[in-house]
């Protein structure tokens, strides 16, 4: 498990360097005015935010560089699972519910989160996240299928699945989900 780790944390930095060295100009116009073009969940039919009460089971997710543990998800829809999350690794990690097209689409405004200085590899900048808010709008997004951790922090989610092709868990820190952080959420039969 060591040597797995120790990769994943070199793919993840050298990542990370890649995405930080693409020029802001790249992103120029990403924002919420735009519809939600960002990978969150609302008006799409993979669900929706479940009701603690409602759990039918609980599943925990350990994120590390750059991976999870477990790999990939058995759900049944209809079925709401309480997740319990914690980042085990080094770097700020997300579990983020969506289908691929989702998390490609999510990609730009986490970028403009770490162009900002809002994401920082190992930590969230509160106060960068406050100053992009009164410059443009929105500085940390808080959406009902992501939860976004530093190194040693943990987190819940709870989620009411609804059958959704190409649906997956995924870490959208910029470098990570092209690093294969991400995991491949399948349907079972009822």
């Amino acid at each position: 498990m060591f040597a797995r780790t120790k990769i994943h944390t070199v793919l993840a930095a050298a990542a990370l360097l890649a995405f930080t060295a693409m020029t802001p100009n790249a992103f120029a116009g990403v924002g919420h005015a735009d519809g939600d073009k960002h990978g969150h969940s609302s008006g799409l039919p993979m669900g929706a935010p479940g009701e603690t009460a409602d759990v039918d089971r609980t599943i925990e997710i350990i994120m590390y560089d750059n991976y999870y543990e477990p790999e990939d998800l058995d759900v049944t829809p209809g079925e709401t699972i309480r997740f319990v999350l914690k980042n085990a690794g080094e770097f700020v990690h997300e579990f983020n519910i969506g289908t691929a097209e989702m998390h490609v689409a999510h990609g730009p405004e986490m970028m403009m989160m770490m162009e900002h200085g809002v994401l920082e590899a190992d930590r969230i900048n509160w106060e960068a996240a406050e100053a992009m808010q009164k410059s443009m709008g929105h500085g940390m997004h808080k959406e009902a299928n992501s939860v976004l951790l530093e190194p040693g922090e943990s987190g819940e989610l709870v989620w009411k699945f609804a059958r959704t092709d190409n649906l997956e868990f995924a870490c959208n820190v910029p470098g990570h989900y092209d690093s294969g952080m991400m995991g491949e959420i399948k349907f079972k039969s009822q």
